[in-house]
C-alpha cells in the first residue's frame, strides 16, 4: 500500500481532504502546472502568515487533512482515487494541475451527489468539443462533464475569451455564463445546492496573478474572487484551484493566492 493510499485510509469522515493532483499532460500551451500543487501546499504553510480565514475560522482547529499528491499515471486515476476519498466519508479540495482534471474530479463527486450545480470562476469556457484534436484538453473538460449529465447546471463567471463554437456549445448545454466584461462585484449568482466550485487562476488579471500559463489581461482582482466565495449560501461539497504554473510566477505571490483562496474555500465548505 503506497503512503497515499495509508493517509486516505486515515481520513475521519466529515473531514476535508487538501489533495494535490500533479498533473498537466493535457496542457495546450505551455507545462508547468504538474508543479502547482506542492507549491501552493508550501505557501499555505508559509511563516509569513497564518491558517486564519477571513471569517476567523482557526484551520489548525479544523478538520482538515492533507493528503499530499495523489499518484496519477493515467488520466482516469485522478477519478478512481475521488472516489475512494468520498468513500471514506470525506470532502475534497483538489490542488490542480490544468484543468483537464475537472473532468475526473466531477465523474469521481456524480458517484455520491445527483444534480450538482458548478460554479466555474475562469477566462475560459473550456467547452470545445475537442481542442486541437484531444477531447481531453484543458480547454475541454466542461463540455466533456456536461455532455455525460455529470452536472445539472453550470454557472461560468470571469469569461472573456469565448468563440463562436464555445457560444455555440454554451447554447447546446444551457451554460450560465457572465461574461467579465458583464460581472460586478456584489453581483448575485444563481447558485443551487449541492455545489462544487473550480477556480482556474487565470480569472484574475496578470497584475494579481503571474503565475499562469495563458495570461488573459483585464480579469478580477484577488479581492473580487475572495467576494464570490464568501457570497455562496449553498452547500459547498467540493472545489479544485487550477492552472497554477510556478515557472511563470514572480516572488510566489501566485502561490499565496492559490494558497488564500484554499483557506477561504475550507471556511466556506465547514459553514455549509
Amino acid at each position: 500500500m503506497s503512503d497515499f493510499q495509508e493517509r486516505v485510509k486515515s481520513l475521519l469522515p466529515d473531514s476535508i481532504a487538501i489533495v494535490g493532483v500533479p498533473f498537466d499532460d493535457n496542457s495546450s500551451y505551455l507545462k508547468g502546472a504538474a508543479a502547482g500543487p506542492s507549491a501552493i501546499r508550501a505557501a499555505y504553510h508559509s511563516e509569513s502568515t497564518n491558517y486564519y480565514a477571513e471569517d476567523g475560522t482557526n484551520l489548525l482547529e479544523a478538520p482538515v487533512s492533507e493528503l499530499g499528491d495523489m499518484p496519477v499515471s493515467e488520466y482516469f486515476d485522478i477519478q478512481q482515487h475521488t472516489e475512494t476519498i468520498l468513500a471514506r466519508g470525506g470532502m475534497m479540495i483538489a490542488l490542480g494541475g490544468d484543468h483537464s482534471i475537472t473532468y475526473p474530479l466531477i465523474k469521481g463527486h456524480s458517484r455520491y451527489y445527483d444534480w450538482l450545480t458548478i460554479l466555474q470562476i475562469d477566462a475560459h469556457g473550456d467547452l470545445y468539443d475537442n481542442f486541437e484534436g484531444n477531447p481531453y484538453s484543458h480547454a475541454s473538460p466542461f463540455a466533456r462533464i456536461m455532455e455525460e449529465g455529470l452536472a445539472k447546471r453550470l454557472i461560468q463567471v470571469g469569461n472573456r475569451t469565448l468563440t463562436n463554437h464555445q457560444r455555440d456549445q454554451a447554447k447546446r448545454f444551457g451554460v450560465d455564463i457572465i461574461e467579465m466584461k458583464d460581472w460586478r462585484p456584489g453581483k448575485k449568482l444563481p447558485l443551487e445546492g449541492p455545489l462544487y466550485l473550480s477556480v482556474d487562476l487565470d480569472v484574475l488579471d496578470p497584475a494579481f496573478a503571474p503565475g499562469v500559463s495563458h495570461y488573459e489581461p483585464g480579469g478580477m482582482s484577488v479581492r473580487d474572487l475572495i467576494g464570490i466565495i464568501s457570497q455562496i449560501n449553498v452547500p459547498l461539497i467540493g472545489a479544485d484551484i487550477v492552472e497554477y504554473n510556478p515557472s511563470r510566477d514572480l516572488n510566489d505571490m501566485t502561490a499565496m493566492v492559490g494558497a488564500r483562496l484554499c483557506k477561504e474555500i475550507i471556511a466556506k465548505i465547514l459553514k455549509g
